[in-house]
């Protein structure tokens, strides 16, 4: 394997590690000797994409790692890539689309496509949303370890809501409810909501997973809820297509 393979290989198996590990199971792990293993770790160290931890004996990702990651953020390639998957599903569909990413508890919506004749909707770019209401949100909600979901939601005063009513009020939300939401969007392979985040419209989102099986994203379709079950019969094929596509390219799993 090529030194620069060794590498990428290494800082790609640190970055799927939960903490730093030592050099001998880094060697294990990718099947390269250990000696090649510590003259790489050494020269990433030395440029700053390693971190050393002599007491612990182990080794993790470095300040130029996280630095990567920020540049990542920065020249923002999910919208850059997105955005024209989402105009071709509004062109196709004719109804309103968009593209969010997962922020704590929130959805942050990136890419916001009105349809003609269509309304405003509040999935504007740079909004934030409560995940568990959105169609985006559930989709990358189901993709994530129950462990990290619990951490997510501890309590019912995580949940919050946009339309108080006796149908809809944050009282009407747990964890047990969330989890049952969420097995029926993975049995489906869709996240759907009807009215929860604007009356009158209902929402189908998929989720973009990336190389290691995490929610990257979600793309989705906002239609009126009224509208004809075979509507919604040709939204689901063309989002699953959409969030696919952009899961591919961005190195994903699926």
């Amino acid at each position: 394997m090529p030194a620069a393979d060794q590498t990428l290989a290494i800082l790609s198996h640190l970055a799927a590690q939960r903490g730093p590990v030592p050099a001998a199971t880094i060697a294990h792990a990718l099947g390269v000797p250990r000696s090649t293993v510590y003259h790489l770790l050494a020269v990433m160290q030395e440029r700053g994409f390693v971190v050393h931890l002599p007491e612990e004996r182990r080794y993790g990702l470095g300040v130029a790692a996280f630095e990567l990651s920020s540049g990542f953020s920065r020249q923002q390639p999910l919208a850059r890539l997105g955005r024209p998957l989402v105009a071709s599903l509004v062109d196709r569909l004719g109804e309103s689309g968009h593209l969010a990413v997962l922020h704590g508890r929130d959805v942050l919506y990136l890419v916001e496509e009105r349809a003609p004749r269509r309304p405003s909707l509040v999935t504007d770019v740079g909004v934030r949303l409560p995940a568990h209401l959105t169609a985006t949100g559930r989709a990358m909600l189901a993709e994530l370890p129950p462990a990290q979901l619990r951490a997510l939601y501890p309590d019912r005063a995580a949940f919050a809501w946009r339309h108080p009513s006796p149908d809809t009020d944050a009282a009407e939300w747990s964890y047990g409810r969330l989890k049952r939401v969420l097995a029926e969007a993975r049995e489906h392979g869709w996240a759907g909501e009807h009215g929860e985040v604007t009356p009158g419209l209902a929402s189908v989102g998929v989720a973009v997973v990336d190389h290691l099986g995490w929610p990257a994203a979600a793309i989705a379709i906002t239609y009126p809820d009224d509208a004809e079950p075979a509507l919604r019969d040709r939204v689901v094929p063309a989002v699953h297509e959409a969030a696919a596509t952009l899961s591919r390219r961005i190195g994903g799993t699926r």
